[in-house]
């Protein structure tokens, strides 16, 4: 009986050794993938053998490695994926080796793997799978299931339309083209949503956050070196991943990006022109007490050091301007005494500069629109007015009026800042709820808002001889929206894409790029406007590069326009 139970113990030795000997039967990885979102072998024990691609063992890893079919041993299924993740924190197995292992597989978050491994064995140098090319659109507008974990290349070009993720996760967002949001060349209609199958996340293989370095660029981001919004991926060495919900490439080598979209100078100031107006979405600069305390506040830089970030990056965008009179948008809502953020930035800007006062009417809410204007250059005309009946009377932002002349004496110029109402959907009821047509949250609002200025207006004060009237600010607005609509109809022309098509952008959000800035001459005054441009010194640049983010020191001489805001500066250059 004792014998009997020996040669038992051998044969079943004998079979697993057998078992785990490279080279020995195996279960096809592509059986394990099948056709489908999810295996048809969840749960079950296999052993595989394929070659390792691509390592993430490592610190910050994900604890695994990328396993693909050698190219002699696929199913030569087109729809089955030859690779799968390994997790697992053995030691054994390396990139460009066969390896033996066996596992559970299981489903995580929708990514196939195999876990619970055991007996790993590292069975030599192997060639590499070669790498399946990758295009996007996916072709039939299939996710690209077949491809999970395994190695890929880029069939063409691919563009970089997101850099918000970069801080946070280390990531990209990579399309086929650059895009612009759809109501920005589109009138407003009921559409469907982008699938997330249009985009891939440029990863860096790591689970970790706020990872430092930076990835990307080579090299580290600051001074000259930047990713910005509509460059290119021309060559990648990757694994095609799925996690976090979203496709991901996980670079097995560094990949090589093309600059196609560099740092533009400041547009040059026309001959022609004699008052040059700008405006920029501050994005909310708010100075603590004025006296380097007070932080956190209620939005903005969390820190003095912050702030002195963010004040000096404004401060060298407005200067590099060459502007006569800037509107001021996003600015704390804190009076106009020597402590206000209002006066804080004018000294900022030099002794010739001056900002409007008007005689209260600012609003409640915790930011404002605000004038400064070049005393050397201009001078005002009357006194400044707010717009504060109808919709800006209670929980909006009133706009500013003020009518300017050179020094020289020309006809006079009304300019009028204003800040429409976000798409942010906080508190919307009614009519003011997303309608599903591209056009956001609060649509209603921003109509209303556009009506009543325009009336307003009409209703100010006649002055003498006045060459025209400028609205200038952030509209909250696509180019194609409502409210840009009832502005044409108030007979105020959007300047820049009067003189330049809609194909422009100050602002982007989740990959997508449009204009929310605007200058709009009134009729009499749009033969006097000589230029109208978006200067593209914030929307394309990353995030990480902003105020916010301490691990981008300021430029040694403190010109560092880039990424002061979220939002790009409009410039008009008029004729007086």
């Amino acid at each position: 009986m004792r014998l009997l139970y020996l040669m038992i113990l051998l044969l079943l030795a004998a079979r697993v050794s057998a078992g785990n000997t490279c080279g020995q039967p195996a279960t096809a990885i592509a059986s394990i993938q099948g056709d489908r979102d999810t295996s048809p072998l969840v749960g079950q024990w296999v052993t595989v053998e394929g070659v390792v691609t691509l390592d993430s063992r490592g610190k910050d890893g994900f604890q695994g490695m990328y396993l693909q079919q050698a190219d002699a041993r696929t199913d030569h299924n087109p729809q089955t994926s030859e690779a799968l993740f390994v997790y697992t924190r053995s030691a054994v197995g390396t990139v460009g080796h066969r390896l033996r292992v066996s596992g559970q597989v299981q489903e995580y978050h929708g990514l196939t793997e195999l876990t619970h491994t055991r007996d790993l064995t590292d069975c030599g140098t192997a060639a590499l799978p070669a790498a399946r090319q990758l295009s996007l659109p996916w072709p039939d507008g299939q996710a690209p299931e077949r491809l999970e974990a395994m190695r890929v290349t880029l069939a063409q070009p691919l563009t970089v339309t997101d850099s918000y993720p970069l801080a946070r996760y280390g990531s990209l967002t990579l399309a086929d083209h650059d895009r612009d949001t759809r109501t920005q060349l589109q009138a407003p209609a009921a559409v469907d949503r982008d699938p997330a199958i249009t985009s891939l996340q440029l990863d860096d293989g790591k689970r970790s956050l706020n990872p430092t370095p930076l990835p990307y660029p080579a090299g580290g981001l600051g001074g000259p070196r930047t990713i910005r919004a509509g460059d290119q991926v021309v060559s990648l060495d990757a694994i095609l991943d799925w996690r976090y919900g979203a496709w991901h490439l996980q670079p097995r080598q560094a990949p090589v990006f093309r600059s196609l979209n560099s740092r533009p100078p400041v547009p040059v100031r026309p001959a022609a022109t004699t008052v040059r107006v700008a405006a920029l979405n501050l994005d909310n600069a708010f100075n603590g007490n004025g006296h380097g305390g007070g932080f956190p506040t209620a939005r903005g830089a969390r820190t003095a050091n912050a702030f002195a970030r963010q004040k000096a990056r404004l401060v060298a965008t407005l200067s590099a301007l060459q502007a006569d009179i800037i509107v001021l948008v996003e600015l704390e809502n804190d009076g106009y005494d020597n402590q206000s953020s209002l006066a804080e930035m004018t000294r900022a800007l030099g002794a010739s500069w001056r900002y409007v006062q008007p005689d209260g009417g600012d609003g409640h809410d915790a930011i404002r629109v605000a004038m400064v204007y070049n005393d050397h250059a201009v001078r005002p005309v009357g006194r400044p007015q707010r717009v504060t009946s109808g919709p800006f009377a209670r929980g909006s932002r009133p706009p500013l009026v003020q009518a300017f002349r050179t020094r020289t004496g020309s006809d006079p110029l009304r300019v009028v800042a204003a800040h429409f109402k976000s798409k942010r959907c906080q508190g919307a009821s009614g009519g003011n709820l997303d309608q599903g047509d591209g056009q956001g949250c609060y649509v209603a609002a921003r109509v209303r808002a556009t009506r009543q200025l325009a009336a307003g207006i009409k209703a100010l004060p006649e002055v003498p001889a006045l060459a025209g009237t400028l609205i200038v600010g952030d509209l909250n607005s696509y180019a194609r929206e409502a409210p840009l609509s009832e502005f044409a109809a108030a007979g105020f022309t959007d300047l820049v894409r009067h003189f330049h098509g809609l194909d422009n952008h100050s602002f982007r959000f989740r990959g997508r790029a449009g204009t929310l800035d605007y200058g709009l001459a009134s009729a009499d005054l749009l033969p006097r406007v000589v230029e109208a441009r978006l200067w593209s010194v914030n929307s394309d640049e990353p995030p990480a590069l902003g105020y916010a983010s301490a691990r981008i020191p300021l430029a040694a001489s403190g010109d560092y326009p880039w990424r002061s805001s979220d939002h790009d500066p409009v410039i008009v250059d008029v004729a007086l």
